[in-house]
């Protein structure tokens, strides 16, 4: 990359249905790497009504990294965001566009700035785990334009940091998120328990009573529950 060369922009989209846990985690056990009390359960629903769908875009005329949600734009500096930005950058790749006379080193992604815009076809912040089908989404998304070589979960593992969800862009439809031991949380992840063929009668209908965002959130639920709860031992 040089200031001589012409202004690209790469670009790649993705989708993430949401998924609903059917045996929740409550609780971390480290907040810093999101290290949950205990394993979940989770059902991947259909990505035709429950959806996000991100596109991420890198060029060297971008002076910073940007995001929007439903076409508003909101803030980049949160820890749960940088981290899964660093985390992928980390694992880049060389990129090779031919088609575009695109070509970017592995080493040259710490110095792009991506754009991101996602949207959300059910309402966000109301129950349906609209972070963790972003979160995913975002995760998946930037390693398609990075071209980093992981499994699922792997990358399940990057999009922890987010929200403690499964990657669920590819039809795991019953995963399980593994809480692990390691302190550092690298056996932390998402693995598949059954796919979309294995219960082929199985209807999950979803009643949105209230499209309003919810009065507490999910992590300062879970941080009160740690603090305050003596009975999260006996489920944890």
């Amino acid at each position: 990359m040089g200031a001589t060369e012409p202004q690209w922009v790469l670009m790649a989209t993705g989708r993430s249905p949401t998924n609903i846990a059917v045996i929740k985690y409550w609780g971390k056990r480290d907040e810093a790497l999101i290290l949950p009390v205990n394993d979940s359960i989770s059902v991947t629903l259909d990505p035709d009504h429950l959806s996000a769908t991100t596109t991420v875009a890198a060029s060297p005329a971008f002076p910073s990294d940007r995001m929007w949600l439903n076409g508003k734009e909101i803030s980049l500096s949160g820890g749960r965001f940088q981290s899964c930005l660093r985390e992928i950058r980390k694992r880049a790749r060389d990129v090779d566009n031919e088609k575009k006379g695109i070509k970017i080193k592995k080493e040259d992604w710490e110095k792009l700035h991506v754009h991101i815009a996602s949207y959300n076809n059910f309402p966000t912040a109301a129950g349906l785990a609209s972070s963790a089908a972003g979160l995913a989404c975002l995760v998946f998304t930037l390693g398609k334009l990075m071209n980093v070589n992981e499994d699922y979960g792997e990358l399940s593992s990057i999009a922890r940091y987010g929200v403690w969800k499964c990657m669920p862009q590819y039809i795991w439809w019953i995963c399980e998120m593994v809480y692990g031991k390691n302190d550092d949380g690298s056996d932390s992840m998402a693995v598949q328990l059954v796919n979309e063929s294995h219960w082929d009668d199985l209807v999950i209908i979803i009643a949105v009573v209230s499209s309003k965002q919810k009065e507490t959130s999910s992590t300062g639920g879970m941080r009160d529950t740690v603090e305050t709860s003596p009975l999260l031992q006996y489920r944890a």
